[in-house]
């Protein structure tokens, strides 16, 4: 039944004396894909160039007023005038209007904005008032125009009322006295109709301003942080650098020793956590404002008074207690499997002890995964940018041209001024009717899928590359002797002159169901309101289902492209055999493959863990002996943070060369079986270490 099994998945690898790790003798694969990526590419490189001559990333830079002109930009009139003035701010719903240039009201760029509050009429009474008003009026107001002539012409707002700069436009400068709202301190103001107003009713054009402003003024205090700890920062960056290599040399020459070691330390270093959230839980007992539950207390841009709760470090101790329970059973289950895992990673250490450059790969991988996706964001900044600028005629009262588009190059003698007197032409957003603008849209999710498609290249590019030099390794029956001089260059060599295409193949296919992904994520953005339960549910499946599919083709993949390294095959055919080849050996994969991945995840995690806890030391100041040393900070976990992730993806960079090590030798490990024997003849290749665990042996020829 089980040589049924087996042979119903392709039969097993021959033995062939000749075979000494990857074909040098091979030739291009894929070649229609090479061509079509090839393609795409100049078709990229296109969009990029017509996105670049068509966009301006002014509009998203300066702000724009009813003219379409950009306030504070460098060169023009309107240099020095930074600053977005609105005639009545209470024509503006939200503060979302307000960043998306679409207030019904005159727009205009100035210098300064109003610092106190005064009317037309009361200004007009006034030579140096009205001298002062008229920075807030268009261009060609006289001292001897009349107020009725100026409002007709709209040249001046009916009122000024005093403004703070945000986000380069004048608001209200709101403040609350005694309870009730102000503005400039005082409760009322004047609304240019001889009407006293209460502050409160400028909310409306500014109410969500307060969280945006708070939002604003924490984005400060953190950059603020980075300005004053980026060296400790970088210092901690090193250490966990310094850490994961050392880790990596010590596997090297005592594998089996530093397993155990990490697995102990691990766990160690999770029930120290669990044990300093309970201290932290205990310690705000009675504590006043404790016990607010997260969801009476909402989102808070300051994240230090979440520390404040007593509900938080609960639910951080629960999190570190459950990750503890499944590290523990995990480990209780797979105790068996441990030492054969333990054999693959002291293989590895060995592989990569004499491909030490390979250790370094990833920063090559980094640095094309950076054009890559600077590339991207600047093509989508343009693209973005590209439209041209729209005006809509803005009214007061009832026009049946009110919102239609319009020229204000001749709008005041148009038939529509002359149907509706009070109406103005306002710039009101960027738009356009042309082929080009109507498929930006379709441009867009070009450079989407590019940037896909590039990446997972770049991505793919990096894992054969690594997997042809590990494989050299594996086969070579002397080593180094039989193995190239520069096994990672004549790798990436191959890799490059022969399998473009297969390489483009691959992550064709990934790109695909990544930006199938993203057009369901698009979907349910614009479904969001949506009542219909079916279709949500139907949503969430298939958004379930290509999230499995991505990770079943990335898995796929990986193998796929250890066969092509090793036997120069095309994509299919490679992917075919290696998913043939772990079929056969269902068991091991299952089992040691995934053993040993979580091994280097417990790896990773252990590294984290401990440069997080001394940054943690470091900059909360908890430790007397760093007191004076760590900077003065706003929120401390913003460094911590920082220093979390950054470590997190340095260990990664250092272990995914070691994951993909073990992959390429696991995959070696059972081509070994089923090529050999141990006969002498057909002698296995694997590390004794191994043949030991497995019971296998190398048989010696008899004395003659």
């Amino acid at each position: 039944m089980e040589l049924e099994e087996k042979q119903k998945y392709g039969e097993p690898r021959k033995h062939d004396p000749t075979f000494r790790g990857p074909i040098q003798n091979r030739g291009c694969t894929d070649i229609v894909c090479c061509i079509l990526f090839i393609l795409a590419i100049l078709a990229y490189i296109a969009v990029g160039i017509l996105a670049w001559s068509q966009g301006d990333p002014r509009k998203v830079i300066y702000p724009t007023d009813s003219r379409g002109q950009f306030c504070g930009q460098v060169g023009t009139p309107l240099e020095n005038k930074r600053l977005l003035f609105y005639f009545n701010i209470m024509k503006c719903a939200s503060p979302m209007v307000l960043l998306e240039f679409q207030c019904p009201t005159t727009q205009m760029c100035v210098e300064k904005c109003p610092e106190k509050s005064m009317t037309l009429l009361n200004a007009y009474s006034n030579k140096n008032d009205f001298e002062y008003y008229k920075n807030f009026c268009k261009e060609g107001v006289t001292n001897t125009m009349g107020i009725p002539t100026i409002l007709k012409l709209g040249l001046c707002p009916t009122m000024l009322i005093s403004s703070r700069p945000f986000t380069r436009r004048c608001l209200p400068s709101l403040g609350i006295k005694g309870g009730v709202i102000t503005v400039g301190n005082n409760s009322k103001f004047d609304d240019g109709s001889g009407k006293m107003r209460d502050a409160k009713d400028l909310l409306d054009g500014v109410k969500n301003a307060t969280v945006v402003i708070e939002a604003r003024q924490t984005v400060m205090k953190i950059f603020e942080d980075y300005t004053q700890s980026w060296y400790w920062i970088l210092i901690g960056l090193v250490i966990a650098m310094l850490t994961s290599l050392l880790f990596i040399i010590l596997l090297r020459f005592l594998a089996k020793i530093m397993v155990w070691v990490m697995i102990v330390m691990v766990i160690a270093v999770i029930m120290y956590g669990i044990v300093h959230c309970y201290m932290e839980y205990a310690a705000l007992k009675g504590e006043a404002g404790a016990n607010v539950t997260l969801k009476e207390l909402g989102f808070q841009t300051d994240f230090s008074v979440y520390l404040q709760i007593r509900q938080t470090w609960l639910a951080f101790m629960i999190i570190l207690g459950i990750l503890e329970l499944i590290i523990i059973l995990l480990l209780i289950f797979l105790r068996k499997r441990l030492l054969i895992s333990i054999a693959l990673i002291k293989e590895a250490s060995r592989a990569i002890s004499y491909v030490m450059c390979s250790l370094f790969y990833p920063l090559f991988t980094f640095v094309l995964l950076a054009m890559v996706i600077a590339y991207w964001a600047v093509t989508a900044i343009f693209l973005s940018t590209s439209n041209e600028p729209i005006y809509k005629v803005f009214n007061e009262t009832a026009c049946e041209y009110s919102r239609q588009t319009c020229d204000p190059a001749n709008y005041t003698t148009s038939p529509m001024k002359a149907q509706c007197p009070d109406s103005e032409c306002l710039f009101a957003f960027y738009g356009g009717e042309t082929a080009y603008h109507k498929y930006l849209i379709v441009l867009q999710f070009f450079n989407v899928f590019l940037f896909f498609w590039c990446a997972n290249f770049v991505i793919a590019l990096g894992q054969m590359t690594l997997a042809g030099a590990f494989a050299s390794y594996y086969w070579a029956f002397v080593k180094p002797d039989d193995m190239p001089a520069f096994p990672l260059f004549s790798a990436l060599g191959r890799s490059l002159r022969y399998h473009t295409g297969t390489l483009a193949f691959g992550s064709l296919i990934l790109s695909i169901v990544q930006i199938i992904r993203v057009l369901l994520e698009y979907i349910d953005h614009k479904l969001k309101g949506a009542e219909n339960n079916c279709a949500k549910f139907l949503l969430c499946c298939l958004k379930c289902c290509f999230w499995c599919l991505e990770k079943f083709i990335k898995f796929i993949n990986r193998n796929a492209y250890i066969m092509v390294a090793i036997y120069g095959k095309n994509f299919c055919t490679s992917a075919r055999d290696a998913f043939f080849l772990l079929m056969r050996n269902m068991i091991r994969v299952a089992v040691l493959d995934k053993v040993t991945d979580f091994l280097l995840f417990l790896g990773k995690l252990l590294i984290v863990g401990l440069v997080g806890i001394f940054s943690f030391f470091f900059f909360s100041g908890r430790v007397k002996a760093f007191e004076n040393t760590a900077p003065n900070l706003h929120y401390y976990w913003v460094p911590i943070l920082t220093v979390v992730v950054g470590s997190y993806l340095i260990a990664h960079g250092f272990f995914s060369v070691y994951a993909m090590c073990v992959d390429t030798l696991f995959l070696c490990f059972l081509e070994d079986l089923e090529r050999n024997d141990g006969t002498p003849e057909r002698p296995y290749l694997m590390p004794d270490s191994l043949r030991k665990i497995l019971n296998k042996k190398n048989k010696t020829k008899p004395a003659q």
